[in-house]
């Protein structure tokens, strides 16, 4: 019999698909996409990708916050801010990154989670609130430093006048891209300002509860964001200055979430 989950899952899928190939077709042939279109079938795709996940990590014993459930929950937010985002930037072809990686997120979750295991201690509101947030300020974050890449990408080949520029020629204009890449930066930030403040008041014992590198990581990423927002804002910085900011910050931010969920989980099944 089949399970409602796993239609969810297909009818995701198709919505995705269909997505990409009108996005794709419509911006290789030079058409401009019907915006109404996309922002329809992408929010019917995240919709249900939404119930999918409502099944998977919501249990009568808590939230089930297996790595592959964070995964998906990462890609379909991806996917969603990419979304608005391009609702007021002229960026709407980046939702042809968005789209694949919230589909492979979806399939990773639906196929490879496991059964809610119960924790040591149980979690509360103010704590479920924290690992939201920081997942969402992660999700921004991580597009912020795909879009740095990105940025870099086309700068160079702006720089060195190739005659094939893909890049330049695939991507936004430069100065939009650059504008929401800062966009990016700002919500990324005041969400894991939020996330970090959850933290410290609701968890009680960081070393007990194996987190006081993930901590220690985050801080010194969001002073990393933090430094480049304020000189952005005061001293104009951008370009190259705002490009390894970025990935540096987000290199220490993933080190500390990432690194130490797979290690607990994925090695010492913790």
């Amino acid at each position: 019999m089949i399970s409602l989950p796993l239609v969810y899952t297909i009818l995701a899928l198709i919505a995705y698909t269909t997505s990409f190939w009108y996005l794709f077709v419509h911006l290789m042939s030079k058409r401009i996409p019907d915006h109404w279109f996309m922002g329809i079938m992408l929010s019917l795709g995240l919709i249900l990708h939404a119930a999918v996940l409502y099944n998977d990590m919501l249990t009568p014993a808590g939230i089930n916050y297996d790595v592959f459930n964070l995964m998906s929950f990462t890609s379909g937010l991806m996917l969603l801010f990419s979304l608005l985002f391009s609702t007021y930037r002229p960026v709407i072809a980046l939702n042809l990154l968005g789209i694949p990686v919230a589909a492979f997120g979806l399939i990773l979750g639906f196929a490879f989670s496991k059964p809610y295991q119960l924790m040591e201690e149980q979690h509360s509101l103010g704590l479920d609130i924290h690992i939201i947030l920081s997942l969402s300020a992660y999700a921004v974050l991580l597009m912020a430093t795909i879009h740095a890449i990105l940025l870099w990408l086309q700068d160079r080949e702006l720089k060195k006048k190739q005659k094939k520029r893909i890049w330049a020629s695939l991507l936004p204009p430069f100065q939009a891209m650059e504008s929401l890449l800062f966009d990016m930066l700002t919500a990324g930030f005041a969400l894991l300002t939020v996330a970090l403040l959850f933290g410290f008041f609701t968890i009680d014992n960081f070393f007990g509860q194996h987190l006081a590198h993930k901590t220690v990581f985050s801080i010194i990423s969001w002073f990393i964001f933090g430094i480049l927002l304020i000189g952005h804002h005061q001293f104009g910085w951008r370009g190259h200055k705002a490009i390894h900011f970025t990935i540096t910050g987000f290199f220490l931010l993933a080190m500390g979430f990432i690194g130490s969920k797979f290690v607990l989980e994925m090695i010492l099944h913790r």
